[in-house]
């Protein structure tokens, strides 16, 4: 036999058979040449994303709404946005056989004839509790670590929509059961839109199909819970991820971390097993709460009445500032030609809220105008890095508490005995004064702050070890701090004061725009005169020489010349010495 013949063989004269295809991978090419989805994938499957446990609160507020838009699929099945009048024959004996809306029957039917309906009830509006907070937290981080700046200008302001549609759609969401507690909500909304001049009215008709309250606001209120609000936080959402990964995400200076790279782990599979098991951690806790702690337990509530409120009633939460504002506005009002304006409500109510979202949404343009900053930041900075910039979230944080505390006047009353007058009246001085007296003292804390920072990188830290010279001066020994912690600590340039122009230019005539330039370096030295500059390379080498003195002192006592030696916690004659004295 032929060395050929072992190696090799033939099908003779049978004509050899193709391959059979995977269909699979017949559809993924032809897919691919249409989309071009490998490259794609190729491109972003191993994109690298830094690790932080504070780069997580974004992603609570995403698998929370994960969690919004399961658990509402399931709502869905049994609820009935109906105004339609029906008498209650279920489970509920303390309900059988009052009339009611067919939605508040529907919600406690859910509640307590359908199987996992008031498990699914309770997690769907913790979810809504922990998106809305957790979204919150997440702008704030953002914020306080100087990742709103460019590129991301855009990404903030698509966050401050988030937070807002969030709010309006817990607002509609609690509405929908149509019991006694969202149904003065909706009473109050009525009012609102009302207090606006000229169109109020015309707008309360059109929203109720009528008077109040008509037989159309639950199903409007419906149609806008489940399609118009979702559809505009599912096409934010994505627009803000997409955001995300076009500008890639910021990290926190360290060594080795630039303006250009990231340092981290990539998607697959690094962090996609990491976002998957924090998913479930989320759903974990949020059905936990929805099993174990009971919240809005409409059953309690009864059907809604227009002629009943509910005492002692209080919306959701995120909803305590505008009702706090409400509360401690004087009673102001004017009467032109027959007509009243109320004053009383319309400011706190319409023009405080709008306001307030304007002013966070506009935070980094304002920024970005008072610094002249136009470079691209991927690195962030600690928050007493910029003091000023956080004594304004500060004070904005303040300012946001106390109305807050200001809703729940009467809770507070009740439970401290106090005066509700008093309460009022000290909460409308503090409103105004509690965000300069927080603006104040934040931005002090951080420059001070920012002083020990200088000092530590200078000096080293403490040891607690204590010397005594041959003089008999005590002096702590420093020791230098570890590379990492020091190039932390100083990963940050000089902020340049912005001085502005001349008030004339040298023909002796007025400058162009003085005026607003004026207010730019005002502003300007406000938010960086008084920060403390890391230390430069000549302070540095100043502080390594004062370093080697310490250890040259510290080597003539551990070998003294009457032969005694220093361990540290001893003089050289041998007497005690405590750190600290």
């Amino acid at each position: 036999m032929s060395a050929t013949d072992q190696v090799a063989s033939t099908n003779g004269k049978t004509a050899a058979k193709a391959k059979k295809a995977n269909p699979a991978g017949a559809a993924a090419e032809w897919a691919d040449e249409r989309l071009g989805l490998a490259t794609l994938a190729k491109k972003n499957l191993r994109k690298v994303f830094p690790d932080h446990w504070s780069f997580m609160l974004g992603e609570i507020a995403l698998w929370s709404f994960v969690v919004l838009l399961l658990t509402g699929v399931f709502l869905t099945l049994w609820y009935r946005p109906s105004m339609a009048e029906v008498e209650y024959m279920g489970s509920y004996a303390q309900w059988r056989g009052v009339p009611m809306s067919e939605a508040f029957r529907s919600s406690l039917d859910i509640s307590f004839d359908v199987r996992g309906g008031l498990l699914m009830r309770q997690m769907h509006h913790w979810a809504a509790m922990l998106f809305v907070a957790s979204m919150m937290i997440h702008m704030l981080r953002v914020f306080f670590t100087g990742a709103f700046r460019k590129p991301r200008e855009l990404n903030w302001v698509i966050g401050s929509l988030l937070l807002l549609l969030g709010t309006l759609e817990g607002f509609t969401g609690y509405s929908l059961p149509d019991d006694l507690l969202s149904g003065t909500g909706i009473r109050a909304a009525d009012g609102f839109m009302k207090s606006m001049p000229v169109v109020g009215t015309y707008m309360s008709f059109f929203l109720f199909g009528g008077e109040f309250p008509g037989e159309s606001i639950i199903p409007r209120l419906y149609t806008v819970h489940v399609l118009l609000i979702p559809g505009l936080l599912l096409a934010l959402i994505a627009a803000h991820m997409l955001l995300l990964v076009y500008h890639k995400h910021t990290q926190w200076p360290g060594p080795g971390r630039t303006n250009d790279n990231v340092v981290g782990y990539p998607m697959l599979p690094v962090y996609a097993a990491k976002a998957g098991g924090f998913f479930f951690i989320v759903f974990g806790m949020v059905a936990l709460m929805g099993g174990l702690l009971t919240i809005n337990p409409v059953w309690k509530f009864g059907p809604y009445d227009p002629s009943k409120v509910t005492a002692g009633s209080q919306p959701d939460w995120y909803m305590g500032w505008p009702d706090g504002a409400l509360r401690i506005m004087p009673g102001w009002e004017t009467h032109l030609w027959g007509h009243t304006l109320s004053w009383n409500v319309f400011l706190p109510i319409i023009v405080l809220p709008g306001l307030m979202f304007t002013i966070l949404m506009m935070l980094p343009f304002i920024d970005s105008w008072i610094t002249q900053d136009k470079r691209d930041h991927h690195l962030l900075y600690r928050p007493r890095d910029a003091p000023t910039r956080t004594a304004v979230m500060v004070a904005l944080m303040t300012f946001y508490g106390i109305l807050w505390m200001a809703g729940g006047n009467d809770i507070i009353g009740i439970t401290f005995h106090l005066s509700i007058e008093q309460i009022t009246y000290f909460n409308r001085v503090a409103v105004f004064v509690g965000p300069v007296i927080a603006f104040i003292i934040a931005r002090r804390w951080c420059i001070s702050l920012q002083r020990h920072d200088k000092e530590t990188v200078l000096h080293g830290y403490e040891s607690g070890v204590i010397m005594r010279s041959p003089e008999g001066g005590y002096s702590e020994k420093h020791l230098p701090l570890p590379v990492e912690k020091a190039y932390k600590l100083t990963a940050r340039e000089a902020d340049q004061v912005y001085t502005g122009p001349g008030a004339t230019d040298a023909n002796g005539v007025a400058a162009p725009g003085t005026l607003k330039e004026k207010l730019r370096a005002k502003l300007s030295t406000l938010m960086y005169a008084d920060n403390i500059a890391p230390p430069t390379a000549e302070e540095l080498e100043e502080g390594h020489h004062h370093a080697e003195h310490e250890h040259e002192l510290e080597a003539g006592l551990d070998h003294p010349a009457d032969g005694h030696q220093f361990d540290g916690r001893h003089t050289i004659d041998e007497e005690p010495i405590r750190p600290g004295h």
